[in-house]
């Protein structure tokens, strides 16, 4: 968040401005990529999930538990993962996407292939994942110059994924949520000090309050919960999180 906050990222303020967030989510232990996402996406928690390595292994499959895409797809809604990591795939069991795409291990391309994909398809529930911010903290350092100047490039790439929901018709019917899967100190993460497990949360859209604060705490396990809830998809009751509802009107 520290390092979000301190760069220029006009697209990323006019969301915080028009919609509800914080700067004090967290994150769970182990803070790396792919056990936070796991949480991100089935709202429950490493020790449920089981997803504790943090690369590609084909030969352990794909994750065990019922993920955002799968409840989304029972409910016959369409579903999509653009990445920048291909160890995400194993979140995307078969027939739980649409779409799973590694479009580029930089955030423009990325960026490129879901404006097209937006625009051409109009997906119920997109997962955009954008990584230069991370690529540039473990090479650079958090909070260095060039992390700060990626940010910038990260929003300049948000920017082109708000232009694309407009230009598909859906804007006024969207609701979108920035988040992140950890923090970050020197050049790593994955520990549980508050600069590693802090992460933005910002949800903007149909139906959320306009500058708000938001007051209770959040968890990255709250992501999943609320973009069900946007969706009109029931929440699991045995997730361990629950829809950010104080956020919206």
């Amino acid at each position: 968040p520290a390092v979000l906050q301190a760069a220029k990222m006009l697209n990323l303020r006019r969301l915080e401005a028009e919609g509800a967030s914080t700067w004090t989510a967290k994150t769970v232990l182990p803070s790396v990529t792919l056990t936070s996402h796991a949480s991100m996406v089935t709202g429950v928690t490493p020790t449920k999930h089981k997803q504790i390595w943090d690369d590609w292994e084909p030969n352990k499959g794909y994750i065990k538990v019922p993920t955002i895409f799968q409840l989304a797809k029972a409910q016959h809604l369409s579903t999509a993962m653009i990445v920048g990591k291909k160890k995400l795939q194993h979140l995307a069991p078969e027939g739980s996407v649409d779409l799973f795409k590694i479009a580029s291990d930089m955030d423009f391309g990325v960026a490129k292939f879901a404006v097209s994909y937006i625009k051409r398809v109009k997906p119920n529930l997109c997962f955009i994942h954008l990584p230069d911010v991370d690529g540039y903290g473990h090479k650079y350092g958090w909070g260095s110059a060039e992390q700060n100047e990626a940010a910038t490039g990260t929003d300049k790439a948000i920017g082109s994924i708000l232009q694309a929901i407009v230009d598909a018709g859906i804007n006024s019917d969207s609701v979108i949520i920035i988040s992140a899967d950890h923090g970050g100190h020197k050049h790593i993460h994955g520990t549980k000090s508050p600069e590693d497990m802090n992460i933005p949360w910002i949800v903007w859209g149909k139906g959320v309050k306009h500058g708000y604060k938001i007051v209770n705490p959040v968890t990255t396990m709250d992501t999943a919960a609320t973009a069900l809830y946007v969706l009109g998809v029931p929440v699991p009751a045995n997730w361990d999180g629950k829809p950010v509802k104080e956020a919206f009107k």
